[in-house]
């Protein structure tokens, strides 16, 4: 993995084209290091649009700030991720992942199936707002990635999934286990992600792992704000 990171630090962003559906610029490119090309993603904050519950210019922190997560917690569920200067400034780069055109998403993201449930729990740490199908990446039934976490981490409980499939299950003890390294990594790495997102936010953070811990249950959802994404696709 650290390849892959020192390659998306250090080479060289060639654009290509642009994934049009993307609400905010979201850019395909060629990033080059020592004669070597791999195909990545690159969103500039200068191509995000305002929303109004989020700062402005801060959600390509966010998209690194949940890599963050995702490594510190053994999750493994986002794809490297880097935040660098690029073609159009500041922006989150992370490596271009080819998924397997013969899992049918639409039945997909309803099975009990063990990457998925991975994937439930990390969006129930970082608050993610916006867990769509489409942002559900199957490399094969048995690793699961996901992309376009910009919409985490706010203060509020906001999370908003299309997998409540344990909805209100209890936790493993090897989830439990898992969370509680991830506490104790999460204070650890505080400087760095702090400057990715507000101490509020940080404190809140915390908070959900603590939750999670103390209920030893997933999440269910709640009656105060729409469950699911709109589109859910």
């Amino acid at each position: 993995m650290n390849h892959i990171i020192e390659h998306l630090i250090s080479g060289d962003l060639d654009v290509t084209g642009r994934l049009v559906d993307a609400s905010n610029a979201t850019l395909y490119a060629n990033c080059t290091f020592k004669n070597s090309t791999i195909p990545v993603i690159y969103k500039p904050v200068a191509g995000e649009r305002p929303l109004w519950d989020f700062q402005d210019g801060n959600l390509a922190q966010r998209e690194f700030a949940a890599y963050l997560i995702s490594e510190l917690g053994d999750f493994g569920v986002v794809p490297p991720t880097v935040l660098r200067d690029g073609p159009f400034g500041i922006g989150m780069v992370q490596q271009w992942i080819d998924i397997d055109e013969n899992i049918d998403l639409a039945m997909f993201y309803r099975e009990d199936n063990a990457q998925l449930r991975k994937m439930a729990l990390f969006d129930a740490v970082v608050n993610n707002t916006d867990r769509k199908i489409g942002h559900l990446l199957p490399i094969s039934k048995d690793l699961v990635h996901g992309c376009d976490h910009g919409v985490t981490f706010h203060e509020d409980d906001k999370l908003r999934t299309v997998l409540w499939q344990w909805a209100d299950k209890d936790l493993t003890n090897v989830e439990i286990d898992q969370l509680e390294r991830l506490e104790v990594a999460v204070q650890g790495e505080s400087d760095q992600l702090l400057t990715l997102i507000t101490e509020i936010e940080f404190a809140s953070l915390l908070a959900r792992i603590n939750r999670l811990l103390s209920e030893k249950k997933y999440p269910s959802p709640s009656d105060e704000w729409p469950a699911v994404p709109w589109p859910p696709f």
